[in-house]
């Protein structure tokens, strides 16, 4: 459900039907928020369907997925997940002096493969990039990415969404899908939020540093109007969904293997040009992306309405609370002074092993599933049981051994 603000509003005031529903509400000040706040004249009821009735949505959505390779993106340290801290570490992902980098060429590889089921093009040449900033869980005080040569661009996602006219579907442009490495991880001791401001002291565990990462970001999603949080939920579950089948990653949000940064603005009409954007970072669950959508419409909604402006910065979500706080303020790609990486070699995929690769892809998740759905002549909600369940493979492939599709399905 949509929440709702009450806000500052001069000249106007609620209706009788929404002071009825003003209990629990959350009040809206400015960027303070308090639940149960008691009711005043001056405040007037924010309802989340009025979002969409001023205003028009645009979404941004920046995915990270962990490449599940067996050693990192330049250096031959090991990626398993959970081991002890700073364990799997070696010069060059601590950025010591002297090391070199050697690019991992399972990680290109399946680099290539998302672009491809991505719809993507793939660069016939293309190169790393430095990306500098500084924070103590970049141990080289750049991230080696890649800025304006991407290895994959221009491509599409469908994803279906159930709306008040029936199924919806709507096409995501992808804008780029390039190759990084991830950052380590920091963790802050003491203090209230769990985060730096505020914490005792910091510990920083640097097994992560290097590990592939695959940031896949769509073109502006424009026209989706109230469906903008589904739209968002569907388009990474999709997502997830086909990253898994090509089994290029494990996608497991809740470990940091598929992390979403959402971009979200507002502006009066479709025809207006972009709003001021927010985006609420490393959002870890499909329910948090809607959430966070959600709110975040609501909330630059009423600020908008009450006559204020947008501050372009990074937003934290709070899952405890289902509210979005400030974080900084969103540098432009200028402040990270990119300039190509050298000491790596520029990428140039010949079309042969692009085509071979092409070849090797699975049937899409979405299109196999209604396929399936057909050929066993079951409802949407006997397939999404199935789905639910984890065994469409198993029972796919009991199926296919000589049993009936219905006896199958049952053992799940």
């Amino acid at each position: 459900s949509w929440p709702s603000f009450a806000i500052m509003m001069r000249g106007r005031r609620p209706s009788a039907a929404s002071k009825a529903s003003m209990s629990p509400w959350i009040a809206f000040h400015g960027a303070s928020f308090s639940k149960g706040a008691p009711y005043t004249p001056e405040t007037v009821w924010f309802e989340g369907d009025d979002v969409v009735a001023s205003f028009d949505p645009v979404l941004g959505l920046e995915v990270h997925v962990e490449l599940g390779t067996a050693t990192k993106m330049f250096c031959g340290c090991p990626t398993t997940f959970g081991a002890a801290p700073n364990t799997q570490v070696c010069p060059t992902c601590l950025g010591l002096p002297g090391s070199l980098p050697v690019v991992n060429k399972v990680g290109v590889e399946s680099a290539i493969r998302i672009g491809l089921a991505l719809n993507c093009s793939i660069a016939e040449w293309c190169r790393f990039a430095r990306k500098n900033y500084f924070y103590p869980d970049m141990p080289k005080n750049f991230q080696t990415s890649q800025y304006d040569e991407p290895i994959a661009y221009d491509g599409y996602l469908d994803v279906d969404v159930e709306t008040d006219e029936g199924v919806k579907t709507f096409r995501i442009g992808i804008e780029r899908a390039h190759m990084e490495e991830d950052t380590g991880k920091t963790t802050h001791q003491g203090g209230a939020t769990g985060r730096i401001h505020g914490a005792d002291y910091s510990l920083v565990d640097y097994n992560r540093a290097g590990i592939p990462l695959i940031e896949i970001v769509t073109k502006p999603i424009e026209g989706t109007g109230k469906y903008a949080p589904e739209v968002a939920r569907a388009y990474v579950t999709a997502l997830r969904e086909l990253l898994r089948g090509l089994g290029v990653s494990d996608v497991k949000m809740e470990q940091g293997s598929l992390r979403c940064d959402a971009n979200v603005s507002l502006r009066r009409t479709p025809s207006d040009t972009f709003g001021t954007r927010t985006e609420t970072k490393n959002v870890n669950s499909l329910r948090s992306i809607e959430r966070a959508v959600r709110y975040e419409m609501t909330r630059q909604a009423a600020v908008l309405e009450d006559g204020g402006s947008i501050t372009q910065e990074t937003r934290h979500w709070h899952e405890d609370t289902g509210i979005t706080t400030s974080g900084r303020s969103k540098e432009e790609a200028e402040d990270y002074r990119y300039f190509p990486e050298p000491d790596l070699v520029p990428i140039a995929p010949s079309r042969e092993w692009v085509e071979e690769l092409r070849a090797s892809l699975p049937e899409n998740p979405a299109v196999r599933r209604a396929r399936l759905q057909q050929v066993w002549g079951i409802s949407d909600l006997d397939m999404q049981t199935v789905l639910n369940a984890g065994a469409l493979d198993v029972v796919e492939d009991t199926v296919a051994a000589g049993a009936d599709q219905a006896a199958a399905r049952k053992w799940w």
